[in-house]
């Protein structure tokens, strides 16, 4: 008996349902982050927007506890960008992606001339040691004890070679600070990282984002080789297919997949969400043709919405003489019901994200 085949229906709502999108859930932020195997933050505020719209009465202060307790920590991760992972994953996966931060570093080019990593990376320790900084400190003082290299390069070095996390500010709307100083990561969380985790960053990732090829965890996770590892796990995982495809999908045994024909209410994403970044066929929640239209020419991804549980437009939130409003800029047209969902979710949204204004709104370009 072949594979069992799965419609692109099927795959959106086993993705839905992992990603907490089919009904907020009520769980607390770091669990919610755990599930979601990390959230991307290249802006701190992306993530709180995140949690909103997945968690049951989310409030702000919940996702800045975590942090203020090392429950949930901010750092540079999957795809060597900035992400949300909670403390005890950090610590058993940071190691299973440093493959893919050590081959970053080729971006350097000719900047990279005379990088001696066996005595920049002890030093950067050295100076860390129980004494985070901000990376312009970083880079000036390792400047000073390497003139001769370029000081971006002793940064980024830095940055993707050392295991660092980002220190909370006290009193941050969003948790950090404009300029905020990077620790040690086994300091911080008090700790060591586990040497070797990448089986184990694939299972979080199926759990997140399954079912999935080998070429889709690659994507995510910015590693590369995942096929072999895929390989070496076939036998405890479910093999799969796509419907009209050849692709493997590959699964955790047991984890969720819903009827396809359960309802999938209208959602807003922030910035960045990973939801339509950890594919690498992303059909299943977003057309081909509408990706252009969600990231920019400087690789920012735009915020989305969901109608019927795949990316229908965009969005923005502004407040303008104490007026909040969420303009949606829609794909296509939206039938009567789906608007009318979209005009309540909004404004939930704008008083979440501008609690200080007197009056909200919702505009369909």
């Amino acid at each position: 008996m072949g594979a069992l085949a799965l419609t692109r229906t099927q795959l959106n709502r086993a993705t839905l349902a992992r990603q907490m999108l089919l009904e907020r859930e009520p769980v607390g932020a770091t669990t919610a982050v755990e599930r979601l195997a990390g959230m991307q933050a290249q802006e701190p505020r992306h993530p709180f927007t995140g949690l909103w719209t997945r968690c049951e009465d989310f409030e702000r202060e919940q996702l800045l506890r975590a942090l203020r307790e090392r429950r949930v920590v901010r750092a540079t991760l999957m795809r060597s960008t900035l992400h949300l992972m909670s403390a005890a994953d950090y610590a058993a996966l940071r190691m299973a992606l440093q493959p893919s931060m050590s081959v970053a570093l080729r971006v350097l080019g000719a900047r990279s001339t005379g990088l001696d990593l066996d005595a920049v990376l002890p030093a950067a320790r050295e100076l860390l040691h129980d004494n985070p900084l901000p990376f312009d400190d970083i880079r000036k003082h390792l400047q000073e004890r390497f003139p001769d290299v370029d000081d971006r390069a002793l940064g980024y070095a830095v940055r993707t070679l050392v295991p660092l996390v980002m220190v909370p500010g006290e009193g941050e709307r969003w948790g950090f600070a404009r300029v905020a100083s990077f620790a040690l990561a086994d300091e911080f969380l008090d700790e060591p990282l586990a040497e070797e985790g990448t089986e184990a960053l694939v299972e979080r990732y199926l759990a997140a984002f399954g079912p999935a090829s080998a070429k889709d965890v690659q994507t995510w996770s910015g590693v590369g080789g995942m096929k072999t590892v895929l390989d070496g796990m076939r036998e405890r995982l479910e093999v799969l297919t796509e419907e009209g495809s050849r692709r493997e999908l590959f699964d955790l045994p047991g984890a969720p997949r819903p009827d396809p024909d359960v309802p999938a209410p209208p959602r807003f994403l922030p910035e960045f969400d990973n939801l339509v970044l950890a594919y690498d066929d992303r059909t299943r929640v977003i057309a081909d043709e509408h990706r252009p239209l969600v990231t920019t020419k400087n690789l920012r991804v735009k915020a989305t919405f969901l109608v019927d549980g795949v990316v229908a437009g965009t969005y923005s939130v502004a407040m303008k003489r104490r007026v909040a409003t969420v303009s949606l800029q829609p794909f296509g047209s939206l039938a009567k019901r789906a608007r009318a969902a979209l005009e309540r979710e909004g404004e939930a949204l704008a008083r979440f994200a501008e609690p200080e204004a007197r009056s909200y709104a919702v505009t369909a370009g």
